[in-house]
Order: C-alpha cells, then sequence, then structure tokens
C-alpha cells in the first residue's frame, strides 16, 4: 500500500490540503479542535508526519497556571480532591494546565487571605475552599478587581452568584439527609447534629435545608441543637461522646462536616455503633469501612471526577474570556452510599 499524503490526511480529517499543511507545519491561527482533528486522522490513516502533528499541537496549545486552595492536608477528603483536580488537569488536551494545590495547616481567616492573594500573583485564576469571613472576602474582591477570576469550590462564597461556584445544592442535600432518617429510623425520635464550622457556607446551608424537611414532612422527630466539631475529629469524638451520654434515646446522628473520624470512632467505644440510624459524608476508606459494618448507614458524596472536571473546565473558560459577563457557577449532582452499593 502506498504512503499516505497529504491530501489523503486532509481528505480524512475533513479540511482543506492548506489547513492541514498549517497543522503539520505549526502555523499559528488553527484552531484547536482543527489541530487534533488532524492528529486523530493522522493517527488513523497512519501518517507519516504524525510524531511532528503532535508535537507542534502541544506546543500551539495555551499554558494556564491555577491555584488551588484546599483546607488540611491530613484530611483524606481534600487528598482525594486534590489527586481529582490533578487528574482532571492532566486529562485536557486543547489547554496546558499547571496546577498549583496548597492545603492549609492553619485555617484562620487572615493565613487563608495572605495564601489566596500570593497565589494570585502567580496564577491566571484561582479556587478557594474557605470559610466566610471579612478578611476572606474581601481579599477576594482585591483579587477579582485585578482581573483575576476567582472560585468557590465545595463551600459557596457568596449567597447571590458574585463568586463562582462549584459544588453541590447543599439545601437539597440536607432535606436529602432528613429524608433518609424519616424513611429509615422505625419509629420518631431525636436526631443529633454535627456541623464543622457555621461560617462554612455549604454546612450552614446543609443545616437549614435539614430543619425546612423536618418542619414540612416529620414534625414527630426532635432535632436537637447543633453542635460544633470545629473541623477537628477529637472534638467531634467529644462532641459525640457527649450526645449518646446525655440522650440515650437518641435515634439519629447526621454529620453535616468536619470530623466523621472521630464520629465514627465514639460509636465504636461505646457500643453504639448500628444501634442508631447515623448518615456521613463523602467516601473515604473509613467511611466505606463503616458502611460495610453498619456504624454509618448512609453517605452524601461529591462525585469527585465529575467535581474536579467541571473545575478546571470552568476556570478554563473564564480565563480564555476575560472581557465576558459571565457565571461560571456548576452544580454537580451528589451521590448517595449506603452498604450495598460501593
Amino acid at each position: 500500500m502506498k504512503r499516505p499524503t497529504i491530501r489523503d490526511l486532509a481528505d480524512a480529517a475533513g479540511v482543506s490540503i492548506a489547513t492541514a499543511n498549517r497543522v503539520l507545519s505549526g502555523v499559528d491561527g488553527v484552531r484547536a479542535n482543527t489541530r487534533e482533528k488532524v492528529r486523530v486522522a493522522a493517527q488513523t490513516i497512519g501518517f507519516y508526519g504524525l510524531g511532528a502533528i503532535e508535537s507542534r499541537n502541544a506546543a500551539a496549545r495555551p499554558k494556564y497556571r491555577f491555584g488551588i486552595i484546599l483546607l488540611q492536608p491530613h484530611r483524606p477528603f481534600y487528598q482525594l480532591v486534590a489527586r481529582a483536580l490533578l487528574d482532571a488537569a492532566a486529562a485536557e488536551e486543547a489547554v496546558d494546565i499547571d496546577l498549583r494545590i496548597e492545603h492549609l495547616e492553619d485555617l484562620s481567616p487572615q493565613n487563608t487571605a495572605d495564601r489566596a492573594l500570593a497565589l494570585a500573583k502567580e496564577c491566571d485564576a484561582i479556587c478557594v475552599t474557605t470559610a466566610v469571613h471579612p478578611v476572606v472576602a474581601q481579599a477576594i474582591a482585591d483579587i477579582a478587581t485585578r482581573g483575576i477570576p476567582v472560585f468557590a469550590l465545595i463551600s459557596q462564597l457568596s449567597a447571590t452568584g458574585q463568586i463562582h461556584y462549584i459544588g453541590l445544592d447543599n439545601w437539597k442535600v440536607g432535606r436529602t439527609a432528613a429524608w433518609a432518617f424519616e424513611h429509615i429510623c422505625k419509629v420518631p425520635g431525636k436526631i443529633g447534629l454535627l456541623m464543622g464550622n457555621p461560617r462554612y457556607r455549604n454546612q450552614e446551608m446543609n443545616e437549614t435545608g435539614f430543619r425546612s424537611y423536618f418542619r414540612e414532612h416529620a414534625r414527630d422527630f426532635v432535632l436537637l441543637e447543633p453542635l460544633s466539631t470545629f473541623e477537628s475529629s477529637a472534638v467531634a469524638q467529644e462532641m459525640t461522646e457527649r450526645l449518646l451520654q446525655e440522650h440515650a434515646d437518641l435515634a439519629g446522628l447526621y454529620v453535616a462536616g468536619g470530623g466523621i473520624s472521630g464520629v465514627l470512632a465514639a460509636l465504636r467505644t461505646t457500643g453504639r455503633a448500628g444501634t442508631l440510624v447515623v448518615v456521613g459524608y463523602e467516601l473515604m476508606d473509613n467511611v466505606k469501612a463503616a458502611l460495610i459494618d453498619g456504624t454509618l448507614t448512609l453517605s452524601i458524596a461529591h462525585p469527585l471526577a465529575r467535581l474536579a472536571k467541571e473545575t478546571i473546565a470552568a476556570m478554563t473558560k473564564a480565563v480564555q474570556a476575560p472581557n465576558r459577563v459571565a457565571n461560571y457557577t456548576s452544580i454537580v449532582p451528589f451521590d448517595i452510599y449506603t452498604r450495598e452499593n460501593i
């Protein structure tokens, strides 16, 4: 068989010979999707210049640097989020993305603001997971005035949509958790609620949705006042042990955020594992184990691969159209896990 020609390549890609030549020679001004069509065609027909096309396509791709701020490095969930973001960035074919991920051990508002400001100086866009605080809000506003797109990840920073957000509809998360208690508890009873920090808007909305469902559909349940774990497993264990001691008739426990490993430890050490309905969050290894052994009844989780893909795509769109007024918020559907589907 004769070697494929440039005409064969153009025909296979559905472009003109001139365009095929421009891709082969690496000339500027050819759209990324056109370059990719020619590359795929070259691979399909065995075109001799495939290596050159791949090399020049790579050189022609836009290059962006994105900054990501996540919570503490020792928390398995945020390790999983970081891994998903790195995978999503590496999977991008149309652009080259240099992802700078920082895990903040110090979650104070001033440190968060300082790190966001520093990261914004060297990045085309930034994405942060943080509690809402005036110091952080001012830093975000300063970054935005410089033309650097700012995204909130997992927890919203603005109720009005002024800051792009990638994450769940947390009001629905709360209502879904409440629905689970109403349908799984054999009889109505007391429900304890553990939150990480009320300054995280996702947890605040979570609680709001949770309470709204009970007011509407299940008034026979008694909702105890929420206890803050301050995102600490040790505090979460202490709060859980206190709840179990003070409310021997507790029917359920909703862990809406922060310190689930401490909650699981408390349930096991007190011998209460499997005796009440417990709804938790995410799907780390300890959560999987707790679902399997019955310590945890149900878990509501972020779909991490999709969350990361939506984040990278939205940040890319924002930097590619800097003068366009657009909202790049993306609400992703959440996953629900029980011992039967993990």
